[in-house]
């Protein structure tokens, strides 16, 4: 069996799919509470 050396993958891929990850779900919550907002405002 091989040996595996911790820490020596190289993690770049999936540490950019993971930022971009967040940044989409963070500006989706952003765009869901403004909306919610707006609904509250003006659809009453």
């Amino acid at each position: 069996m091989a040996e595996h050396k911790h820490g020596t993958m190289d993690i770049s891929v999936q540490e950019k799919t993971f930022s971009s990850f967040i940044t989409i779900v963070t500006r989706c919550c952003i765009a869901l509470t403004l909306f919610a907002i707006f609904l509250a405002i003006f659809a009453s």
